[in-house]
């Protein structure tokens, strides 16, 4: 393959793919660069399909190489291991995007790759990669209906930016990350401020605008260097098969279906395929052991009526008008020994969430390019098999519940206080106890109530509604509130959080061509309407935080100090610090900046604590009085301890009125005197009075020497 290298712009930034140098041997490669970050994106397919499979057998990995920043690994070995959350999260951005496009019936091992092999600091990678991965595939022989590209779309100051840098990104009260082709949005996956539903309507259709130079670069790599591709031929449909089952079945299925209840209503349809399957493919009958073949043509059917139900006759599975959301029950407080608790339902989803405060030790330490990053909110969604009523072997946390977990935590996180004004690390737990829709909005209805219930200070309550989209022949219907079911049979997947201000996350999966700005604005606004219904039930349970932190949660107060200070209190090699923490039995932690955080759950040992270091980092202030101790005697004066360690010299002169013949004729070693601060000079030297401190008011003296 010829090495060929091309660039385009797209906003004021400029995008450079190339191939043909790099990884020949995989079915397509390409390394794309924006900045100084690079991301090397192979394709690979196996030469033959797999016998027996009956899914699409696709891996998308990514994976940051430390190198790529000029760092070596954190890790105990010093080398890169299994991906992180992080990592995780970017393989689900390239492969939701790029999974629907494979034809049906593919059933070659397909695997997508993306390294970071060279990271600036400035410009992220997820997004390249997600173009990457279209690029690789659309160069190489596997067979596959792209291209598409990922972006990312921020705004600053209502300026809408392409691809913003890391900085911008900070400022930006939008953050929406979307994968399109040339006439249709495919993916959507973002964070706002509370944003309007137009606002991000304009951010979808401008990153919609903002990619058609990469599909043109892409279309152009592929013209000049593109491997034919390999033939594949979709096995036909047996119509004969078909309408066999259809004849069979389709009288079972419409009654099946009007059964309301999740689990009634699969055992009902489960009793009607096994019908089918038994009349079909018994022994010495026409599809004898063809019973997959059977089996897909049922569920086809199912689905297309369905489908045609809910869309012709305006009647949802389980009865609801579209825009009707599920019964809904919220409680808090529901576990007594948990910082905060709630339980929230709608209809057969159930979601138990806790929240629990710490301290500044107990943050999210994660190594990644950028170095050591800590995350003091953080949500673990945990989606066990009972909660369907399945039987699974539990081997850790899987790919979706990462997903749905941090789709979850970006709609919480931005409605948290500020650090500096709630100095705790937070960590919220979902425990998905039922599931038949939308457990990740569950999630986030029960993580703000539970957040509440703790006496987090939240700026807002925030809800979360799934939404659905079916489509025939013109025809469409938006569901509010989507069941298992009409996600699973449905062309879109649309979740939206947010509070009664406006939006705060969105995620989007579309199996469809294109969407009308119509439909998209229909969609948001019916979610608004569902949102706003649920939380006013939510606020039925809770409508703010609670007065006072929950008195199972650690206190922390903190107090601010000079840098040059933090060795007073950390003393040689930390044996002072240690000693107050022995002493109290508070947690101490002390920032670069000189913050200094105090936690205990026992509010004598916090005011003892926070008594120490004042009085280890307490400096003298100018005119003010003291009660101090004589520690030493000159013959021009004496020096006074008025603080701890810290001392200042009253000269003769200063220890009374008139002449003062001999220092001792006044005072003497170990006597306590109130004096007052004359003067610090620049080398910290202080001049104290006796003289002026006469007749002084006693709630004017300040004492901090024993």
């Amino acid at each position: 393959m010829s090495f060929v290298r091309e660039s385009v712009t797209v906003g004021d930034r400029e995008i450079t793919l190339e191939t043909g140098k790099w990884a020949k041997q995989a079915s397509g490669a390409v390394v794309i660069r924006l900045g100084d970050t690079m991301i090397l994106v192979t394709a690979a397919g196996s030469k033959g399909p797999r016998e027996g499979m009956d899914f699409l057998p696709l891996t998308c990995e990514y994976q940051e190489k430390a190198y790529s920043a000029g760092k070596i690994p954190g890790s105990y070995f010093r080398r890169e291991g299994r991906p992180s959350v992080d990592e995780v999260l970017v393989c689900r951005l390239i492969d939701r995007p790029i999974r629907p496009l494979f034809p049906k019936g593919w059933r070659i091992d397909t695997q997508i790759i993306a390294n970071v092999i060279s990271f600036d600091g400035e410009n992220a990678a997820d997004v390249l990669a997600m173009t990457g991965g279209s690029a690789a595939l659309h160069l190489s022989d596997l067979v596959w209906n792209g291209p598409i590209v990922g972006i990312r779309v921020g705004r600053v100051d209502g300026q809408l930016i392409a691809y913003p840098t890391l900085d911008q990104r900070k400022q930006s009260d939008i953050d929406l990350v979307m994968a399109a082709s040339r006439d249709a949005i495919v993916m959507v996956e973002g964070g706002m401020n509370e944003v309007s539903e137009a606002a991000i309507i304009d951010a979808l259709l401008f990153g919609h605008e903002a990619i058609q130079p990469l599909i043109d670069l892409q279309e152009k790599l592929r013209a000049a260097v593109g491997k034919p591709k390999r033939e594949h031929e979709e096995k036909a449909e047996d119509e004969v098969l078909v309408a066999a089952v259809r004849e069979l079945a389709v009288g079972g299925i419409e009654q099946a279906m009007t059964v309301r209840e999740k689990h009634a209503r699969s055992h009902a349809l489960s009793e009607v395929e096994t019908s089918v399957v038994d009349k079909l493919c018994a022994e010495g009958a026409e599809y004898f052991e063809r019973d997959a073949e059977v089996s897909k043509a049922f569920g086809k059917i199912k689905k297309d009526h369905a489908r045609k139900t809910t869309i012709n006759a305006k009647s949802r599975i389980d009865g609801r008008a579209f825009d009707e959301i599920r019964p809904i029950s919220c409680e808090v407080g529901v576990l007594p020994a948990a910082h905060g608790s709630a339980l929230f339902t709608r209809g057969e989803t159930q979601a138990l969430v806790t929240s629990t405060m710490g301290t500044r030790y107990d943050e999210l330490r994660t190594d990644t390019l950028l170095g050591d990053v800590r995350k003091t909110f953080f949500l673990h969604y945990n989606f066990p098999p009972f909660c369907t009523g399945e039987v699974k072997m539990m081997r850790g946390t899987s790919r979706r519940e990462i997903g749905h977990g941090n789709l979850a935590e970006r709609s919480l996180a931005r409605m948290m206080p500020e650090q500096e004004d709630f100095p705790y690390t937070v960590r919220v737990v979902s425990e998905i106890l039922e599931s038949n829709g939308s457990s990740s909005m569950a999630s986030v209805c029960g993580g703000s109530l539970s957040l509440m219930d703790a006496g987090v200070p939240v700026k807002n309550a925030v809800a979360g509604i799934a939404m659905g989209l079916m489509m025939e022949d013109g025809e469409y219907a938006i569901l509010s509130d989507i069941l298992g079911d009409e996600d699973h049979m449905g062309d879109m997947d649309f979740k939206v959080t947010g509070t009664k201000r406006g939006v705060c996350a969105l995620q989007m999966d579309i199996k469809l061509e294109g969407l009308t700005r119509e439909i998209l604005e229909q969609a948001l606004d019916q979610a608004r309407t569902g949102r706003m219904h649920i939380l006013d039930k939510m606020a039925q349970a809770i409508d703010a935080p609670r007065d006072e932190l929950s008195p199972k949660a650690p206190r922390i107060v903190t107090h601010s100090i000079k840098p040059d200070k933090i060795r007073d209190i950390i003393g040689p090699g930390g044996k002072t610090i240690r000693a107050i923490v022995e002493q109290t039995g508070a947690q101490i932690d002390i920032s670069d900046a000189g913050v200094v955080s105090i936690a205990s759950t026992d509010s004598r040992s916090l005011r003892q604590a926070m008594e120490i270091i004042r009085g280890l980092t307490i400096e003298p202030e100018l005119g003010q009085l003291y009660t101090g101790i004589v520690k030493r005697i000159v013959e021009f004066g004496a020096f006074i301890e008025i603080l701890p360690g810290i001392d200042g010299l009253v000269h003769i002169s200063e220890l009374a009125d008139g002449h003062v013949r001999r220092v001792t004729d006044v005072i003497d070693m170990g006597d306590e005197v109130v004096v007052k601060v004359l003067n610090i000079d620049r080398d910290g030297k202080i001049r104290l009075s006796v003289r002026d401190a006469q007749n002084a008011n006693p709630d004017e003296v300040k004492n901090f020497v024993a």
